[in-house]
């Protein structure tokens, strides 16, 4: 199986236009990337304080609007959301929004999701930022009992329902979910939760120091390693995918998703093919 590789920024900035990034999204596809990402933020704040990740008028479409709208513009490739911010969400209306999006692609979602850290993001769409990790782990949990159970409910602190059902209902079954997140609680809550852990802006140290860390955690909750998904801090090359394959990840499976401003041809990743004895994730 070949190393794979995705596209993050599907949805800001140039990609904003709709032409741009469908002739984007349609050009990956063509080079042989496997996935394409849309990040999250609903407002920005102004002025630009830290950790804010771009300036307040910076152009960033709403990513499963962006994602629906490629899905239309595209026949293979994944679409990822990298990250949604799910405390910031209504977690039935955002269940629907996802069901629908796999739907549309027929079965191509990859759900990225994390409790955010943009505090006056938080504040000004009236999340406290105290206690979004527990409300995201309750979101999910009632996210997938709309997705799957065939009685839906969930009674929680946050969300509590009974008595509805949502259809139509996902292609895939399960829709694979992936935490974002480096502190303690978010690497927790992957081990937990996710099939999958999306670092971003990981140099080779720290992603090493990291994924040990996730390993011990999955271990400690019975699981399986998780899927692993680094977007670099620089333009990766054929040596960067075989040192994350040889060296970094042993039994974790990876995929490098490159922001689309250090996009590089696909034919860097396959050279390292012939060197990688391990595959990178497919979903």
């Amino acid at each position: 199986m070949a190393p794979t590789l995705g596209l993050f920024a599907v949805n800001l900035h140039a990609c904003a236009d709709p032409h741009v990034a469908a002739r984007i999204a349609a050009l990956a596809e063509d080079l042989g990337y496997d996935s394409v990402w849309a990040g999250d933020h609903v407002v920005l704040p102004r002025p630009r304080v830290a950790p804010s990740p771009a300036e307040p008028d910076a152009p960033f479409l709403d990513p499963l609007v962006a994602l629906a709208h490629l899905a239309g513009r595209t026949e293979r490739i994944a679409l990822g959301t990298g990250v949604v911010v799910l405390p910031q969400r209504n977690p039935l209306v955002l269940a629907k929004q996802l069901a629908s999006l796999d739907v549309l692609s027929r079965g191509r979602l990859v759900f990225g999701t994390a409790a955010g850290y943009l505090e006056p993001e938080m504040r000004a769409v009236g999340l406290p930022p105290e206690g979004r990790g527990a409300r995201a782990d309750e979101y999910l949990a009632a996210m997938r009992s709309l997705w799957y159970d065939d009685e839906p409910s969930f009674h929680g602190r946050h969300v509590d329902f009974a008595g509805v059902d949502a259809h139509p209902r996902p292609v895939q079954r399960p829709i694979p979910v992936v935490t974002g997140g480096h502190s303690p609680a978010a690497l927790r809550r992957a081990a937990r939760h996710a099939d999958g852990w999306y670092g971003w802006m990981l140099g080779r140290r720290a992603a090493a120091e990291t994924i040990a860390r996730l390993r011990t955690l999955t271990a400690e909750e019975g699981r399986d390693p998780l899927h692993v998904s680094i977007s670099p801090p620089r333009p990766p090359d054929a040596g960067y995918v075989r040192d994350c394959v040889t060296e970094l990840f042993f039994s974790s499976l990876a995929w490098v998703v490159c922001p689309i401003w250090m996009t590089l041809a696909a034919r860097t990743i396959r050279a390292a093919q012939d060197c990688c004895w391990f595959p990178f994730c497919v979903w």
